[in-house]
């Protein structure tokens, strides 16, 4: 069974707003949300302490978003009832 939430919306956040975890929110993933926010203040305390830290956490905070974009993109991205957020037909 295909989510309730829009497909076209979701990829839309994750382009735009992707590292700071916004299509999570959308998707009714709290969890993964509350990580990319989480990286993204970490990489701005990290940047005013040691910067090589927030280098390491944006990288990883990137990597992060790009992995989920991949699995939106191609439709195996659940929401967080578990249904997929389908490509439409």
């Amino acid at each position: 069974m295909n989510s309730s939430k829009s497909y076209v919306l979701s990829v839309c956040l994750v382009g735009v707003f992707g590292t700071l975890g916004v299509h999570h929110f959308y998707l009714g993933r709290w969890f993964h949300g509350v990580f990319d926010l989480s990286l993204v203040v970490m990489t701005v305390i990290f940047f005013i302490i040691y910067w090589p830290l927030a280098v390491a956490t944006l990288v990883l905070d990137v990597i992060h978003t790009v992995y989920f974009m991949y699995k939106l993109i191609v439709g195996k991205y659940r929401d967080g009832a578990g249904r997929f957020v389908g490509i439409p037909s």
